[in-house]
């Protein structure tokens, strides 16, 4: 599952906790109860893959720019 961390948000790596998942990379993880547990508190968002391909699909005239 791919997750990327609530706005603002820095949240550590279970196993390396000087890495951060942080709110613009979405992040490979395992399903362990360290991360479950930060998806239930809303520290981590789950990165939703097929709106992601959409985006990327479309051409450049039409993708929003911040």
């Amino acid at each position: 599952m791919k997750v990327i961390a609530a706005p603002g948000l820095l949240v550590p790596m279970e196993h390396n906790p000087r890495v951060y998942i942080d709110d613009q990379t979405p992040v490979e993880i395992e399903h362990t109860h360290y991360y479950v547990r930060r998806l239930a508190d809303g520290d981590l968002v789950e990165w939703p893959e097929a709106d992601a391909a959409k985006v990327a699909k479309l051409p450049a005239a039409t993708k929003k720019t911040a």
